[in-house]
């Protein structure tokens, strides 16, 4: 194998490449990533491949003069420090003979030990999964963007209940949902399926965190569509193809075992207390009453009063001090009423919201959770803390 590479785009593969390798793994092939050079006529292509043993990834690069195809299996991490490293060389020339890769550049010249790249384990296909899926369907790039990152902030980490480490990806019919939950918070994101059949049959399962994670960083352009396939066993998320074929990125996912609990059950019927405020405003206030809050005082205390439409934001604790932090409110509904919530929790769900102006719904109990909302397209249930 020898091929030319730009050297900017193949740093940006590798580093997304290297997002999935197992590098504690007992096999060293899944610390690696796996090169093979194309060519058809005057065109090259070099695809690189990494894979944890249940999450892969496979990035097509187009800027590449392929001189010899052919395919190597070498190191994720010398790779990409190599790489890296060469940072004033616009190009560079990768070369694979036998079980060893050199890498050159105007100045230097690296070689690299692998492996047989036959030792690499099989990767599927989109084509593959999409043949026995239970749903195949396309969404823009930029909205599955959107319903990620407004639900994985709240997937539980490392929960002795293994189904809510993970995402909830939903499919009925034209409408598509995500839901997350740690136990103490929900949040859910909903879209509308581009074209779909409205009477689709409904499929859905749940999607690993570490997934979604390399999934948002193989998002550039947002019109860019995603053809997804669903299995009962995996989900595959395929860039930049119209058909079944692999686009310039293809993830594909095991799936969590397990059944999600049934959120539905948790989003309080019988808010009371209905509040408007600008987000940014909201966020800044939180903000600033957390930084006099420590481990025993997690809590900030929210004092809605309606007459003024104005909220008190209060934090205090030991040995620190105490702030008090005056929001005026857009519009407020309800009787007086004072909750507590964590004030992580609060922020989390801001930052991940576009929309300058926020809803908010509770109930005449503190102890019932509260409900932040944006339309019908995210919703966020948080349950308080008790105050001190």
């Amino acid at each position: 194998m020898k091929v030319i590479c730009d050297r900017g785009a193949l740093l940006d593969a590798v580093n997304q490449v290297s997002s999935v390798v197992n590098s504690r793994s007992p096999k060293p092939q899944l610390a690696c990533v796996k090169l093979v050079a194309l060519k058809d006529g005057s065109v090259g292509r070099l695809t690189l491949t990494a894979t944890d043993g249940e999450i892969s990834l496979r990035l097509a690069l187009d800027r590449v003069e392929v001189a010899q195809p052919g395919e190597a299996l070498v190191p994720a991490d010398k790779l990409r420090a190599i790489v890296s490293a060469q940072e004033s060389d616009p190009t560079l020339t990768i070369e694979a003979d036998n079980d060893a890769c050199s890498i050159r550049g105007n100045d230097a010249k690296f070689k690299i030990l692998g492996y047989p790249p036959a030792e690499f384990p099989p990767v599927p296909t989109f084509a593959e999964v999409s043949k026995g899926a239970k749903t195949v369907f396309t969404h823009p790039a930029g909205s599955l963007s959107m319903l990620i990152t407004r639900t994985l902030f709240a997937a539980a980490r490392e929960n002795s209940r293994y189904a809510i480490n993970g995402v909830l990806l939903k499919r009925d019919g034209k409408r598509l949902e995500m839901v997350a939950t740690d136990g103490r918070r929900l949040a859910i994101s909903r879209a509308n399926l581009v074209g779909a059949e409205k009477d689709a049959h409904a499929a859905s399962c749940i999607v690993p965190a570490k997934a979604l994670s390399s999934l948002l960083r193989l998002v550039g352009d947002g019109d860019e569509s995603v053809r997804i396939a669903l299995t009962d066993a995996q989900v595959v998320f395929n860039f930049g193809a119209d058909g079944d074929e692999d686009g310039r990125a293809c993830l594909s996912s095991n799936l969590v075992e397990g059944a999600f609990p049934p959120y539905e059950d948790v989003i309080p019927k019988e808010q009371d207390k209905f509040v408007e405020f600008d987000r940014d405003v909201m966020a800044s206030a939180v903000r600033r009453a957390a930084l006099l809050t420590n481990e025993e005082s997690r809590g900030v205390r929210l004092s809605f009063h309606a007459a003024d439409k104005q909220l008190q934001i209060q934090s205090r604790a030991a040995e620190l001090g105490e702030a008090e932090i005056t929001v005026d409110l857009a519009s407020y509904k309800g009787d007086d009423i004072v909750v507590g919530f964590n004030p992580s929790f609060l922020t989390d769900a801001l930052k991940v919201i576009d929309d300058p102006r926020v809803a908010m719904e509770l109930n005449k109990s503190p102890s019932r959770p509260g409900i932040i909302k944006v339309g019908t397209e995210f919703l966020y249930v948080v349950m308080p803390v008790t105050l001190q």
